[in-house]
């Protein structure tokens, strides 16, 4: 029996990356976790995964999982998706919101002024939805006086990483995180905000395969990087602590936490943090800190 056994999650833009590692480190607990993402049909996306085959390997890892096509700028396949979860679970325990809307030059060169303004859907998938997503959340999770939920963020929150745009949506994450838990706070619902460095996705892992400069740099440096499991493996720990309210508000470097909670990476690797070279966090948990 794992540590989260009973426990019901919801993991959005998990068809692969950071989403689908987390649903699998959640799985490996004994989690239920529903999956979201918009891939379906493998081959109709350039880069492998869809939620059926997450939700697939949730069940070789012990939990359950259960694939759902969502895309996160449609609000009513949100609000069906939770009514879902309502429906067939009657609780929710975790709520991931790692679901964002990379454009393909977000790597490119380049001013905001530069690139189109369709990159603002970093805000519709990335921001907006957080908020719809945890709003529903919170409407299951303050009732029944329990809950936890993760913003994926990152140190571009304080540090230049990429754009502007994207920078903006990080740091508008933290702060979401934090004013959620003051308002969360009387019904004992956690709301945390992660900060991950590199990441080993499939989409990292081919961007540093083949754009030019692009590794090395101050946030793509290998050594520093983690698989995508690493993040879940630390929220499973959060999720299973008795005392996770005194986090609420709060973000963490997902390092950082790891330590808190003598959690390695799948290899046991310690994955270390950044503070000192790309930034420390803004907000600090609500319990040590005047939020009037």
């Amino acid at each position: 029996m794992g540590t989260l056994t009973g426990k019901v999650a919801v993991v959005t833009g998990a068809s692969r990356g950071i989403g689908k590692g987390i649903a699998l480190a959640l799985a490996a607990e004994g989690a239920t976790v529903y999956v979201t993402g918009r891939t379906v049909e493998a081959g109709s996306y350039p880069l492998p995964g869809t939620v059926g085959e997450t939700a697939a390997q949730c069940d070789t890892r012990g939990g359950k999982g259960i694939g759902v096509a969502v895309d996160h700028a449609d609000d009513a396949a949100v609000a069906a998706l939770f009514q879902r979860v309502r429906s067939e679970a009657g609780r929710l325990d975790i709520l991931v919101n790692n679901a964002f809307a990379l454009p393909d030059d977000l790597t490119d060169p380049g001013g905001f002024w530069e690139k189109p303004l369709s990159n603002l859907q970093m805000f519709e998938v990335g921001v907006r939805s957080n908020f719809v997503a945890a709003w529903h959340a919170a409407q299951i999770m303050a009732p029944q006086g329990s809950g936890l939920i993760v913003a994926i963020s990152g140190y571009t929150g304080v540090s230049y990483t990429y754009g502007t745009i994207f920078g903006t949506c990080k740091s508008a994450v933290d702060r979401m995180a934090r004013d959620m838990a003051v308002e969360l706070e009387p019904h004992n619902v956690c709301s945390i905000s992660l900060w991950q460095g590199l990441t080993l996705t499939e989409r990292a892992q081919r961007n540093l395969a083949n754009i030019p400069g692009l590794e090395g740099r101050a946030s793509t440096r290998m050594q520093d990087g983690c698989t995508p499991e690493h993040p879940g493996r630390v929220i499973a720990a959060l999720a299973a602590d008795p005392e996770v309210m005194r986090h609420s508000g709060g973000t963490f470097i997902t390092a950082e936490m790891a330590d808190v909670y003598g959690v390695t990476d799948i290899d046991g690797n310690r994955i270390p943090s950044l503070r000192d070279t790309r930034g420390a966090p803004i907000w600090q948990p609500i319990r040590s800190s005047s939020h009037e």
